[in-house]
């Protein structure tokens, strides 16, 4: 099974300590990174998608970052 999530955060260190944890659990980078201003926060925020093969079956029970 392969596994998606989708990584969101404002634009701080810690967004990219959120991607470098998961891309050290295994997950791999999926496509280009997103990055927006969020007017209701007054925030750039940023988001990036990651995959990562995985046994079992899917179910909506899963916690994705627990893999």
């Amino acid at each position: 099974m392969k596994a998606y999530r989708l990584l969101t955060g404002d634009d701080t260190s810690a967004f990219c300590h959120k991607v470098t944890e998961a891309l050290a659990k295994g997950w791999e980078l999926y496509g280009s990174p997103a990055y927006a201003y969020d007017a209701a926060t007054g925030k750039m925020r940023c988001a990036q998608a990651v995959v990562k093969e995985a046994d079992g079956d899917y179910s909506p029970d899963m916690k994705l970052g627990q893999l």
